[in-house]
C-alpha cells in the first residue's frame, strides 16, 4: 500500500541532497512524520497547505518502512500513518510535483 508525504519545495530539496529527514516543522514538534494515505491527502493538502505554491507529493510502500509505521487515530477518528524514525530517501517510490490549480492541488494521474 502507498502512502503519501506532501514537503514544501525546501524540504523536499533537503531531503533529496542529505538521503533522510524527520519531516517537516511539524513532523519534528509532533515526534513522528505525517502521512496520509491516498483517500486523506487532498484533505491534508487542503486543510495544512492551504494556496501554497512549489508543494511535492512522496509516495512511499508500507511494507519498506517496517515496524516504525504506526498507524494512530487522528482527525475525524481516521488512521493515520505516522513514521517514528528518519525516512530515508532509498525508501522513496517516486516523488511528483503538486501544483496549485485555481486555488486547489492536483494531484498527479499515477495518484492511487
Amino acid at each position: 500500500m502507498l502512502i503519501y508525504k506532501i514537503f514544501r519545495a525546501d524540504e523536499w530539496a533537503a531531503f533529496d541532497s542529505q538521503g533522510e529527514t524527520l519531516g517537516a516543522a511539524i513532523d519534528l514538534s509532533d515526534g513522528f512524520i505525517h502521512f496520509s494515505t491516498a483517500e486523506q491527502a487532498a484533505e491534508t493538502a487542503a486543510k495544512h497547505f492551504a494556496g501554497a505554491q512549489g508543494l511535492m507529493l512522496l509516495a512511499f510502500e508500507t511494507d519498506r518502512l517496517g515496524e516504525a509505521l504506526e498507524w494512530e487515530v487522528s482527525r475525524g477518528d481516521a488512521l493515520f500513518p505516522h513514521l517514528y524514525r528518519a525516512l530515508k530517501r532509498s525508501e522513496l517510490i517516486w516523488v511528483e510535483p503538486l501544483p496549485l490549480v485555481r486555488g486547489v492541488h492536483r494531484f498527479p494521474a499515477k495518484f492511487e
